[in-house]
């Protein structure tokens, strides 16, 4: 006898809590394996896709591309084979059990509203009945509970807290919209669309802009025309996480920063001749970070974070480097992990494979957080210099400009070399002018003088 088992939006870690539905995988009626990815979500760290632990038949859909979802709100029903007497079986009835962190999560988070019985956005049948295999209807439960909110004059068929809450921020009373969903459910297009009537009539002005829900294109869509002349884009997702990042670091970090001009002369034709020697090529920013992890093993008071409730400044033994990449979707700092113990090959192997995985929006958020130091190659963009804002909550970034040719005094005679500007912002907190300097010459040396690192290898 078949069973309906209902799969919830797992944590996916690092304290994300929601998480904004791209793009499905799967269609109701189709026929999943265990493990198989059936959606894909962004949150403010990644793209992911996310893997249902049972293997059946999907018989509903919660939640339409554009939506946002909290963690433990249902994303799919899967109708199951017969549970064997041991171990998960053909059918996957027991799941895989260890995809994705928090699967199996019961409860929701407190801050979420209790509400009653309610229904999925797919039909739970092909008849659209609301049964499964003669089983009764399926709860649409959202949050851990059902889907239909309480108020003081009766249910009001919401399909998230989201709803609910772009509702209440901008003044209006769902019991006065007819829901376009199943039987009669209140979706976000609803909520929007009664704003943008309401702005256009006059009736009633939002208090914040109007996220546009999206299908399956990752970035942020302009919103409605606010006023003549105004295109207003909400900051969500990976843009929203770097905005509300960038802020708290200005806010929380007194910041400083130093610059200087090397020659980068020596360190191009070092990597030119490593590279004609054979084997893998050696990218120029696998170089600079060699470098840099160099200069935090002699000035490891750029390697730390402050502890600001307990007045400590933390110093860590181990640097992951991030490294800022520009991608279609933002600006993303993957994190190669222990970087102070990787070679130059070994560097440039994974910068590659980030950089590819920052591109294509299969970064995990493991995989963007927990840098200890950042180096930001700006130069890309054809610019010689700039004052990056520190990577909250680590405590320096090395900026590097363009290398370009310039006249420069070499051995007593001007001549003609390939300059690059260097410039450090670190955290005031953690180390005066003194180290900041001394870590920054240290890299213009390596720069000008390869043979320098050799000290240390």
């Amino acid at each position: 006898m078949a069973q309906v088992l209902e799969f919830k939006l797992p944590d996916l870690g690092e304290g994300l809590t929601e998480a904004e539905i791209v793009r499905w995988l799967v269609e109701v009626g189709d026929v999943v394996a265990v493990d198989q990815p059936v959606v894909e979500v962004e949150t403010a760290k990644a793209m992911v896709e996310v893997p249902c632990p049972y293997g059946g038949v999907v018989t509903a859909r919660y939640g339409e591309e554009g939506t946002e979802l909290p963690v433990g709100a249902p994303l799919i029903t899967v109708a199951v084979g017969e549970r064997p007497t041991s171990g998960a079986g053909s059918a996957g009835a027991e799941g895989s059990g260890n995809v994705l962190v928090g699967y199996g999560t019961s409860e929701a988070p407190a801050r979420r509203r209790r509400v009653r019985q309610g229904r999925p956005v797919s039909g739970a049948s092909a008849a659209g009945s609301g049964e499964v295999n003669g089983q009764g209807a399926v709860p649409a439960a959202v949050n851990g509970q059902a889907g239909v909110s309480e108020t003081e004059d009766g249910p009001v068929p919401v399909i998230s807290p989201l709803v609910r809450r772009l509702a209440r921020q901008n003044g209006l009373d769902l019991r006065e919209l007819t829901g376009s969903g199943p039987d009669g459910l209140i979706l976000r297009a609803d909520v929007e669309n009664a704003l943008r009537a309401a702005a256009r009539s006059g009736a009633a002005e939002p208090q914040t802009p109007v996220p546009q829900p999206t299908s399956t294109a990752p970035a942020p869509q302009p919103t409605a025309t606010a006023a003549p002349g105004e295109i207003r884009t909400p900051l969500k997702g990976i843009r929203g996480a770097v905005a509300d990042k960038l802020a708290r670091s200005r806010r929380e970090i007194p910041d400083a920063t130093c610059w200087v001009d090397a020659d980068a002369t020596e360190l191009m034709r070092a990597r030119t001749a490593m590279n004609a020697a054979g084997g893998p090529k050696i990218s120029l920013l696998a170089l600079l970070a060699r470098i840099c992890t160099a200069a935090l093993a002699r000035f490891p008071e750029l390697n730390s974070t402050v502890d600001a409730e307990a007045r400590e400044v933390v110093r860590f033994d181990h640097v992951h480097l991030g490294f800022a990449a520009q991608t279609d979707r933002g600006l993303v700092v993957p994190v190669v992990r222990d970087a102070h113990a990787r070679d130059a090959e070994s560097l440039t192997a994974e910068f590659a494979r980030l950089t590819e995985a920052g591109r294509t929006g299969t970064l995990t958020p493991a995989e963007l957080t927990g840098g200890t130091f950042t180096l930001n190659n700006y130069g890309v963009f054809g610019v010689d210099g700039s004052t990056p804002i520190i990577n909250h909550p680590e405590a320096a970034m090395l900026g590097v400009g363009r290398i370009v040719p310039k006249p420069w005094v070499h051995e007593g005679e001007l001549a003609v070399r390939q300059v690059v500007q260097l410039s450090l912002t670190f955290d005031h907190r953690v180390c005066d002018g003194g180290t900041a300097g001394g870590f920054l010459r240290y890299v213009a040396d390596c720069v000008e003088q390869p043979a320098v690192l050799l000290r240390t290898l």
